[in-house]
């Protein structure tokens, strides 16, 4: 019988590691070549796998949240007849839905890594004598949890696990189904909190509920969340940033009317280009790096150099529910504004896309807030932050009218240049037809 170990794959950009996110096949499936079998993530970005192989899976060699090198054992794969008896691979299914770590299998995107790792694990478990399977009726009411992690979740936190409503494939509680019922509870808390009609004394009838209430109040724990994959590589990358540049951040509010309305008349007049207020952004930013070159540059520490880049790769920081990532689009000053505007938008970008910026533009504005002190994307040499917008007075001709007003912040390597960009930026978002002469 031809079994075939499939190892993890090189995945390019010098990338040496990676940890399993969500498997999407469990043991006793059968898998057609190049069918994706799982999710990783790597120090850039979430990546899905395919297998090279036809047949059944024999095993699984790392659990969700073990990091694995380039070259380890991933999956095995057999002939479609490989798995043994019937009575075994359905005691696998029971194992899966009770968390069994004898078994590893995943448990869904997003959910919190651990670092167990078994391997021959679905052999052992053939050998042993099985266990008489649940009755239908009993797997359909009981709750099915894949992780031990959900289930320690819930334990920590005084939750009824059958209580907890399940989102996943068949009918599996996920991790995020846990946390949506905490969150459910200590919303409840709160509400109760600030009603005029909770701050009254209770009755000493009532004081058995009050107990009860405060009972699933959700308590404040000590976590030790581990640094790894993406977030390990944002925190290396932030943290050389702050120890090697010594940056300046310098800010100041604009009237974004006129961008606005430049804006709305070209999604009234031109919507198939979807152009929004990012890639007018974008726009301005170019234009800006052309006037200002020696902010398109990176410093070579080594040679202590300033190294000005012939192409602006323009970076679009954005938070993800991995960490903060920059999306970059390469070649961006040859570009028409309907083209940036396009690949600004785009959703799925693969790990090299997330490489070789030279400038980055951070709309935090979408946070609601109106102002920051951004750290520069290392190794590039500044970064421009766009507040929110909403209306404030503004003196314009000697009176004082309502207008959309913004903040900019500017923050630069103090070794490269002394600033001078943020006014130029400025100038056109509050006249775009500056834009004009310089594109």
């Amino acid at each position: 019988m031809t079994r075939h170990v499939f190892r993890l794959p090189g995945l390019g950009e010098g990338l040496t590691e990676a940890e399993i996110v969500d498997w999407k096949v469990a043991v006793g499936d059968t898998v057609e070549i190049d069918q994706i079998v799982v999710e990783v993530e790597t120090a850039k970005a979430a990546v899905e796998v395919p297998v090279p192989y036809a047949g059944t899976v024999l095993s699984l060699h790392a659990s969700a949240g073990a990091v694995l090198s380039v070259g380890e054992p991933l999956i095995e794969v057999g002939p479609v007849d490989g798995v043994g008896d019937s009575a075994a691979a359905a005691r696998y299914r029971e194992e899966e839905r009770a968390g069994s770590g004898n078994v590893l299998i995943g448990y869904g995107t997003g959910h919190a890594p651990t670092t167990r790792r078994r391997h021959g694990g679905s052999r052992k478990a053939a050998d042993r004598t099985p266990t008489p399977p649940a009755s239908p009726a009993a797997v359909d009411q009981a709750p099915r949890v894949i992780s031990p992690l959900v289930r320690r979740l819930a334990r920590e936190r005084g939750l009824d696990i059958a209580a907890v409503s399940p989102t996943g494939p068949r009918g599996v509680i996920l991790r995020r189904d846990v946390e949506r019922a905490i969150a459910a509870i200590a919303a409840s808390a709160s509400s109760a909190a600030v009603d005029p009609a909770a701050s009254v004394a209770p009755e000493p009838a009532s004081r058995g509920a009050g107990a009860a209430s405060d009972a699933t109040a959700t308590p404040l724990r000590t976590e030790r969340i581990p640094l790894r994959g993406l977030r390990r590589a944002v925190a290396d990358k932030l943290s050389r940033s702050r120890t090697e540049i010594p940056d300046a951040t310098t800010w100041v509010d604009v009237d974004a009317t006129g961008l606005l309305e430049v804006k709305d008349a070209l999604r009234r007049d031109r919507p198939d280009l979807g152009i929004g207020l990012l890639a007018l952004l974008a726009r301005i930013c170019v234009a800006a790096l052309r006037r200002f070159p020696e902010l398109n540059s990176s410093v070579d520490t080594a040679r202590a150099e300033i190294v000005r880049h012939a192409h602006v790769n323009l970076g679009f920081a954005a938070q993800t529910d991995r960490g903060l990532v920059v999306p970059v689009v390469r070649d961006a000053h040859l570009m028409t504004t309907a083209q940036l505007a396009a690949l600004a938008r785009e959703g799925t970008l693969p790990p090299a896309a997330l490489t070789g910026g030279t400038f980055t533009l951070n709309n935090y504005g979408v946070f609601g807030v109106d102002g920051s002190t951004p750290i520069i994307n290392h190794p590039e040499a500044a970064l421009l932050g766009v507040g929110r917008i909403i209306d404030r007075p503004w003196v314009r001709d000697g009176t004082v009218v309502p207008r959309k007003v913004a903040q900019l912040s500017f923050t630069f390597d103090h070794r490269v240049c002394d600033g001078g960009l943020l006014r130029f930026v400025a100038d056109c978002v509050e006249n775009p037809a500056v834009l004009l002469a310089h594109v």
